[in-house]
Formats: structure tokens, sequence, C-alpha cells
């Protein structure tokens, strides 16, 4: 009977498209589910995105959309990316599913009729995104200590989880349990930070179990607040429908909802795959799913999860990723210049274990041409091309060894168990260490063995044989572990090399591919400028609240003048316009992303207010050379802004 092994992602939260550090998880996942399957597992890996909440409610008003629609189209929008990075889920569920919001609404009524669940009312600060009440002292700053955002007071009447009734079992678990939560930075951090009351911090693991056995442990665990009353998108409680679900125990129970978990009558499905060998999630939701997660399973009786695996942030230059920091960096994006698999190994290699990683254009340029173009793409194209040169593209094991074989062939056979042993400890960046030390020690082969120099003497051609095989025997066996981290890659080595189970020889393509080409940074700064430019573009307003305060002296600088437009035509392709606008005796070429609002001909003759001092930028191979004013209603509908009374265009605005 194979071995189950069932393995989650956190759930994304639909509130716009995921940035690389939110995918680098779901491509981390695959890696991991990929090669429990190389190994024989029945892997069951699932995924998601979480759909309810205040912020949706607020983001889906804001475009003119009920929520359904919006986390519709962010929902598909994460889908796709997912599916572009080749991540291999075998469910990718989400919380607006019927069958999630109905089992979700047994939990809670269950929950609540054997005494976990009661009503209250809660008073406090609370922050919006994180959509989290926090206490005066929690804060930092003044702010959320989890975002950072700016908290506001608020009170509301809210059903109550009973947290402390578990927290002894917990703490028992958690140190009984050693494999429980990964890295061991992060137990220490829950332990400290959320469980244990001060007098018992520092203590030994066998202080805190005796408290736990004789009931004098104290913790700082406060109730949980589970409903909410203020905003309806959300899943509404059963027996109260003033009341929605609150995000946490509406989304964390997708780990068992999404594999058929019932409270009266679970599933075939979820009798297999449940305890989840691991879930796989970021170091900032890591409280709620080794404190509040575990203790829900207690509540509901079942077993809880083998590990969560907390791991670290991926950083743009060493800071953590913004649209309002304007340093996002997307996984389509980087795929387009880099392809698939190249973003695949960037962020599985450069994310550290338990320490953040740091991502930039440039490095990512940098790993393309040394890892990527040099080490691999250079063995493969240089062992294909002396195969078909020297031995008319077969080459054969012919057993006239070397003084050099032993060692490489000892390389060739330990690159499994090596890779295998780091993947077991969730180390992938590690992991790839071993299969590009295998890679690297083949090139050094070549020039061990020379085989330009064999192919001169028809005497050593079975010693010539025999160097080519070996060679291409790395590459087999690396490529067959490869799979698990850059698919794509890993069948075009084998479909050069001629893979095809028989171990005795090889016959490689006629013509070599090059795997990876090496990129000049110069040769790619202008792409990257475009991309920034339209993340720009597409950014959504910035809150007026956020805004810096400005002088009289800065307004001054702003050149406004009444124009009149004289052409316009819709550009191919985009939200934009491109208008002709007269501005006195000049004529100006504006781009302005109003398309989904205006038609050409319904611009044409307009008086519009005209920016006419910003510097000239090009946007779909056109000039722009100003801008135009528009009023954005809360809706998102855009109205440009017209002089009140007949002006002459030209004048200035003052």
């Amino acid at each position: 009977m194979k071995e189950k092994f069932y393995l989650t992602t956190a759930i994304t939260y639909t509130s716009g498209k995921p940035h690389i550090g939110n995918t680098y998880e779901a491509i981390f996942s695959d890696a991991i589910a990929r090669f429990k399957r190389m190994q024989g597992a029945d892997v069951f890996f699932m995924t998601g995105t979480d759909e309810h909440g205040l912020k949706v409610e607020q983001k889906a008003a804001e475009k003119g959309l009920t929520p359904k629609q919006f986390v519709d189209d962010v929902a598909g929008e994460i889908k796709r990316i997912w599916d572009l990075m080749n991540v291999s889920y075998d469910k990718f569920m989400r919380t607006t599913d019927t069958d999630h919001v109905e089992t979700v609404q047994k939990i809670f009524t269950k929950l609540y009729k054997q005494g976990d669940i009661y009503k209250g009312a809660y008073e406090g600060l609370y922050c919006t995104p994180c959509e989290s009440f926090w206490t005066e002292s929690q804060l930092v700053n003044g702010k959320c200590p989890d975002c950072g955002r700016e908290v506001k007071p608020a009170k509301e009447e809210a059903y109550f989880f009973k947290m402390g009734k578990y927290a002894d079992r917990l703490v028992k678990h958690i140190l009984t349990h050693p494999e429980f939560i990964k890295p061991v930075s992060r137990k220490n951090e829950m332990m400290n930070n959320f469980l244990l009351a001060d007098e018992f911090i520092g203590k030994s693991d066998k202080e805190i179990l005796a408290a736990c056995e004789k009931g004098t442990l104290k913790c700082k665990l406060q109730d949980l607040c589970v409903s909410r009353s203020t905003f309806k998108w959300g899943i509404p409680v059963e027996f109260d429908s003033r009341h929605v679900v609150y995000v946490w125990l509406d989304a964390l129970t997708n780990y068992i909802t999404g594999i058929g978990y019932d409270t009266e009558k679970p599933s075939e499905s979820y009798k297999k795959y449940w305890p989840a060998n691991v879930h796989i999630i970021g170091k900032d939701i890591i409280r709620f799913h080794t404190i509040y997660w575990p203790i829900f399973l207690m509540a509901l009786g079942e077993e809880l999860p083998d590990c969560v695996f907390g791991h670290p942030w991926l950083l743009q230059g060493g800071d953590k990723m913004s649209k309002s920091k304007g340093n996002v960096l997307y996984a389509d994006d980087l795929a387009s210049i880099f392809g698939v698999d190249g973003v695949r190994y960037f962020v599985l290699h450069e994310m550290p274990y338990a320490d953040d990683g740091i991502i930039t254009w440039e490095l990512m340029c940098d790993r393309n041409n040394s890892d990527l173009a040099n080490v691999l793409g250079n063995l493969l194209k240089r062992t294909v091309s002396m195969t078909n040169q020297y031995l008319g593209g077969t080459a054969k094991k012919t057993g006239v060894t070397g003084e050099t074989d032993g060692d490489f062939e000892s390389v060739i056979k330990g690159t499994y168990e090596r890779v295998a042993e780091k993947m077991a400890e969730y180390k992938v960046a590690d992991a790839l260490d071993c299969l590009w030390s295998l890679f690297r020690r083949a090139n050094k082969y070549i020039d061990e063995t020379c085989p330009w120099i064999l192919a001169k003497d028809e005497s050593k051609k079975d010693r010539l044989s025999e160097v080519l095989y070996n060679l291409l025997h790395s590459l087999d066996v690396g490529a067959n572990l490869l799979k698990a981290f850059m698919p794509e890659t890993a069948e075009r080595i084998l479909k050069e090399i001629g893979a095809s189970g028989n171990v005795a020889e090889y016959k490689v393509t006629i013509t070599p591919a090059t795997l990876f080409e090496r990129i000049k940074f110069e040769d790619i700064k202008p792409i990257i400028s475009k991309i920034e430019e339209k993340q720009r573009m597409e950014a959504a307003p910035v809150d007026e609240n956020e805004k810096e305060k400005i002088t009289i002296d800065d307004f001054a600088k702003v050149e406004m003048r009444v124009g009149k437009i004289i052409a316009c035509e819709a550009v191919k392709k985009s939200k934009l316009l491109h208008e002709t606008i007269k501005v006195g005796s000049k004529t100006l070429s504006v781009l302005s992303g109003i398309a989904n609002h205006y038609t050409p001909e319904e611009m044409v003759g307009k008086m519009v207010i005209v920016v006419c001092n910003l510097p000239p930028r090009e946007m779909k191979g056109i000039l722009s050379e100003g801008m135009i004013v528009c009023a954005e209603a809360p809706d998102g509908t855009l109205s440009i802004v017209s002089p009140e009374k007949d002006v002459p265009d030209g004048s200035l605005l003052s």
C-alpha cells in the first residue's frame, strides 16, 4: 500500500494579483509534492483561495462589483498564475465553494452547541487589511503589529471561541511533538510571544510539561473573536443571520473541508488523507496555524497535522513587497524574460530554510547566467555535441574505466540519497545545491578526461565512449531528479540525451539545444522599465489619507491649462485613449487610461484641464506629453474635469 502524503499551501487571499513572494509558496509546495510522487507516495496536494471578509467587500464596492464577481476575477487570476508556474495541485479549492460554506456552518453550530463558542461583544483596535483586533499594548508604534498599517477603534457584537480551554493541551502537544512546528525558531516564537505567561518563559520543557500535568500552567491566550456583524460578505452563522463567520474559522477549516470533512459523516477521502502531513505557510500567519487551527481541531475531536512549516519571506532587494511601495515583482513578468523554470529555480534556490531570501532583476539575471546557462546548459550542450562529433550520436557503456571514474560514479550514485535527505526536511534550496554539485562535478569530469584528446586516438575509442556515457548518465540521473523542481527543463534534457530506459547506451539528438540563453542585464532594462510603467498605470489609487501634504510652492510648479481635444483614437489591447489636444498655440499628444469610461467619439471637442509640464514618456509606442485631469467616484467611475465657463484653450489655471 502506498504511503499517503497530504500537503497544503495557505489559501491565497483574493484581494489582488499574487506577487512572486506569494507564488513562491505554491512553487515550493509543488516541488515537495512532485518529489513525493517520484518516491511513490499517494500525494494529495491542495491549494486555493480565501475569499471572504471586509477587505474584499470594500474592494468590490470600489470597483462597482458584487463581492462574488470580484473574487471570481481574482481567484481566476491566482489560478492562472499557479497554472503558468506548473503547480501540480490535485485540488484548487475556494472558500465560496458550496460544500465548504455548508460544512463551516455545521462546524460553527457544533462548536457553539458544545459550549466552545459563546456570544459577547468586542471592543478594540481593528486593522482592516489583516482583519484583526488588537489591544493597545499589542500595537507597534501605534500601528498593527502584523502589517504596520493604521488601526481604528471598533466595537461590535460577536461570538467568541474559548481558546484558554485547550491551551494546556496545545502546549503539551507542541513540546511532545518536536516536528509539529518547523523551523524550531518558529516554535520558540509561538511559545514565548503568544502562549506562555511571562513567569513561564525561560523555563525548561520538563518544567512546563509538569505544570500542564498539575493544571498550574498559565497562558496569555485570549478568547478569539469568530464572527462579525458589521459587514455581510462571509458565511452566515446558521442560527444567527446577523453574523458571518470570521475569517480564521472560515479559512483554516478549508484544510479539512477540501478533502471531505463533515461533522456527522466524513468522506472516505477525508479518512484516507487526514491528518495532513504538512501545511506550508508563510511565517507571518504561523500563529493562526499553530495556535488557532490545532485548538479548533481539538475541539472538533480531530487529529492534528503532523507538521506546520512556516517558510520565510522573499524580499525585493531586502524589503517586503508592497504595491504602495512600488516594489512588487510578479511571476508572469519574471517568466516572460527568464522562463517558467528559470523563475522556479531562482525562488527555490535563493530562499533559505529559516531566513528571508532576496530577489531582484539583477540577481535573477546573474543566477540565470551562472547556474542555468553556464553549469547546466553548457554541460548538456558540450556533452551532446561531443557525442555527435566523436561517436556519431551514440555513447555505450564499454567498461573501459579511468582513474577519475570512481569518484565521479560515487557522486552520481549518491545524489539521489543526498537530495532525498534534504527534501525530507523541506530544505529545498539545499536539495538543489546537491543536484547542482552533480552537474558541476560532471563539468569537472570533462576537463579531467578531455574527450577531444581521446577522440584523436582510434585505440581509445572505447574509453571515449565510456567517458561520454558517464556524462550522459549523470545528466539522466540529474534530469530525473530535476523533474520535481524544473519539470519542463528536465523533460528537455531527457529528450536531448535519448534516455529511453536502456541504461547501456544513449542516442542523443542531432542538434543540441540551448537550454538557457545568457542574458545581459543592460539588454533587459528597457523591458523591465515597461513592466514597471505598466504596474504604475494599473496601480490602485492612493488612499487620500496617505497622500503627502504639499506646500503652495509645490502646487505652483504644476502647469495646468485648458485644452481642446481635436482628435482621439483607442490604443489597441489597452485601456488607453490617445488624444490630440490643442493648448493655445501648441498641440499635445496625451495618453489617458479612460477607455473603459469614454469612447473616442465622445472625447472629440471636449474642453479639458491638461497638466502640461510633465516629462514626456512612451507607452505602447506612443509619446504622451501631458495628462488630462479626471475625478474618480468611490465605485471607480471616472469623470473628466472641464471648465465651468467658456474660456479659450491655452488658458492657465491659477
